[in-house]
């Protein structure tokens, strides 16, 4: 199985553990790319909405493109009764867009999936003049039930799987059973030439 559709066999774990993204990313975003009503945005991979609900709460037209099935339906769930929400279940890489074009794309740790030729050459096409690409990361992975979502750790063979997560708890544990989760958020921001 492809690392890219891992997430999808544990949508409810992923939704319960990831970590969302701080208010203070998603103003800086929403000000950089000017999004609100009559803005049209592109979310690549969204998961199970970890940076979801800041954008589509600025009532711009949110889209969405989402490869695992699982996840999509989870997002539907959540999502699917705001007017403003469009979400298709594909692969980003093949996916015809037609003649749709957007203020911003972004990403929340999913771009790096994307061979990188595809991935940059597709956005810039896709984005009007002007608009904004925008890529989240979160370089961290210290707690068990978060290094669960991960899908290198999701495709570990037993028993090795079972020996890591024993390890992880172990040592949680004999750090008093307390985790200090300092968590830096990445956000890499780019305009398309108007």
């Amino acid at each position: 199985m492809e690392f890219r559709k891992v997430f999808d066999t544990i949508p409810e774990q992923f939704d319960k553990y990831r970590p969302r993204y701080s208010a203070e990313l998603f103003t800086d975003l929403i000000e950089y790319a000017e999004i609100g009503p009559g803005k049209s945005v592109l979310e690549l991979g969204p998961g199970t909405g970890q940076a979801t609900d800041p954008i589509l709460n600025t009532g711009c037209d949110y889209n969405a493109i989402e490869l695992g099935e699982h996840l999509f339906e989870m997002m539907n769930r959540k999502y699917g009764q705001y007017p403003n929400f469009s979400i298709v279940n594909d692969d980003f890489i093949t996916y015809d867009f037609e003649n749709q074009k957007f203020d911003l794309i972004y990403s929340a740790a999913t771009i790096q999936w994307i061979p990188e030729d595809v991935a940059f050459a597709k956005t810039f096409e896709l984005l009007k003049p002007g608009g904004t690409l925008a890529m989240m990361l979160i370089p961290a992975d210290e707690y068990v039930a978060y290094c669960g979502t991960h899908c290198d750790h999701i495709v570990i063979p037993e028993p090795y799987r079972s020996k890591f997560f024993s390890g992880l708890r172990e040592a949680v544990l004999e750090a008093g059973n307390k985790i200090v989760f300092n968590e830096t958020f990445v956000l890499f921001l780019a305009k398309k030439p108007a």
